[in-house]
């Protein structure tokens, strides 16, 4: 009798391992339309051990390009190509992990798919186990080297572009009451500034103000080559220059390369600066690059005038180096994960 009841308790446990081991439980079964050119993509997740069956039709008996079945992140586990049907497609799985079913259609029109997942469970401990796939925001930092620029030095140069005296005729003499000359701008303009002065009056301002500059300057400053009241005006320090009160005027003009010949033959014509003056000066931003005139036109019917013109130009020449820089980006991904 021992032997018996042992032999039917073994039988019977045989017997209850195998029902259990053929239970079958679903996973997802469902329809699908994948768009021409399109896929679809699912995600599902197994228990080790797990047998997992997969069934697929095309509606229409049509072919679909291809079907896969992935372990993540990267392990193709099945693969077919031209597919209209797939019967109980079975796979073990090794690892308790996600899985990805893609359906990928090569067709311009759309296909209509069904397709049926089911597990059977290794034991009893996983029979509840839950295949759904969650989604989280991870973020990763990553580091990484680049190359940047940085300013090793700025050097800073002064360039005289214009000193001259020009003659201005009266309006009766029949050489005309106009006249102009262009100055350049050089590479690495940042600023510059212009005197003008008429007769003597105007050029000896322009000297009271140079011997006041020289006497009274920072002398680190006044070293640096072609500094005076001009640079000085231009960089916004003490430049000794005054507005005259009398004596003969002129009328002046800063023009670009289109407008000079308009000021010369009297046709309406643009300009950046202009003024009436015995003497001025200014300082100036705009425009730092290019060919551009000075243009002057005397009023006086009889008497002709001297009109002494400087034009001064600041330069900043910057020397720029490279050094290796770690920079930190932050990366947001989308991960999936299980809750069992």
């Amino acid at each position: 009798m021992n032997k018996l009841l042992l032999t039917l308790v073994i039988v019977s446990q045989l017997l209850t391992r195998n029902l259990f081991g053929q239970q079958l439980v679903d996973v997802a079964e469902s329809t699908l339309k994948v768009g021409g050119l399109g896929e679809e993509v699912f995600y599902y997740g197994f228990s080790e051990g797990d047998q997992l069956i997969f069934n697929f039709e095309e509606i229409n008996r049509k072919e679909l390009k291809e079907i896969e079945i992935v372990e993540l992140p990267s392990s193709s586990k099945f693969m077919d190509y031209k597919i209209k049907m797939i019967q109980d497609k079975k796979l073990t799985i090794s690892k308790t992990g996600i899985y990805k079913f893609r359906f990928a259609n090569s067709a311009l029109v759309k296909r209509v798919c069904k397709f049926r997942i089911q597990r059977i469970p290794s034991n009893d401990a996983t029979k509840n186990f839950n295949t759904s796939v969650y989604w989280r925001q991870v973020y990763d930092t990553v580091y990484m080297t680049e190359q940047e620029k940085y300013l090793i030095r700025a050097d800073t140069s002064i360039m005289n572009l214009t000193d001259q005296i020009a003659k201005v005729h009266s309006q009766t003499n029949m050489n005309g009451a106009k006249t102009s000359f262009n100055f350049t701008f050089p590479e690495n303009t940042v600023v510059w500034s212009y005197y003008i002065g008429v007769n003597q009056g105007g050029q000896k301002a322009y000297e009271k103000a140079a011997q006041e500059f020289s006497g009274k300057a920072v002398p680190l400053v006044a070293k640096m080559p072609g500094y005076g009241p001009l640079a000085a005006l231009a960089l916004g320090g003490v430049s000794f220059l005054s507005q005259l009160q009398s004596g003969e005027d002129i009328d002046f003009f800063i023009v670009d390369s289109d407008n000079v010949n308009l000021f010369l033959t009297g046709q309406p014509f643009s300009y950046i600066k202009k003024g009436k003056v015995i003497n001025d000066f200014s300082k100036m931003t705009l425009p730092i690059k290019g060919t551009y005139h000075v243009c002057l036109s005397n009023d006086n019917a009889i008497s002709g005038v001297t009109v002494s013109v400087k034009i001064t130009a600041i330069q900043v020449s910057q020397i720029w180096g490279l050094k290796a820089v770690q920079k930190m980006n932050i990366l947001s991904r989308q991960e999936p994960y299980l809750k069992n």
